[in-house]
């Protein structure tokens, strides 16, 4: 069984994820811009795994937006995203929070009418391997 750890940014809060991942989607609309401050929301599904807090489960907040079933949970210190239960079955994790590495590519891509229109400038964009000097 796979076992992946992971963390938020101030590292108050360690978990790890026991189990494999069934899917794995970046999503473009509103509400994961929003909550994300960015263009998507990259995040794990996962019907079968566990999650276990291994430190800072107390610092774990959550929000679930009224009359949506877009919930989320995030480090109340630091405001990173962690994993979130939106239902009984279900086990979502945002990618960018596991600390170890993950060998399953995007599924799919969701809600990209939703897409800003500068993502498609990405492709040609100059790219650095740190901050540009």
């Amino acid at each position: 069984m796979a076992t992946h750890r992971g963390s938020c940014l101030c590292g108050a809060v360690t978990f790890e994820v026991q189990g494999e991942f069934d899917s794995f989607y970046v999503c473009h609309c509103r509400y994961c811009q929003k909550d994300t401050g960015s263009a998507h929301a990259a995040n794990l599904f996962a019907s079968s795994a566990t999650l276990n807090w291994l430190a800072g489960a107390e610092a774990v907040t959550s929000f679930t937006l009224p009359n949506t079933r877009h919930s989320k949970s995030f480090c109340r210190h630091c405001g990173s995203a962690l994993p979130n239960q939106p239902s009984a079955s279900m086990l979502m994790v945002p990618a960018g929070c596991l600390d170890s590495p993950i060998n399953l590519s995007p599924t799919a891509r969701l809600f990209t009418a939703s897409e800003p229109t500068w993502c498609k400038a990405l492709e040609t964009s100059p790219t650095f391997q740190g901050l540009p000097e």
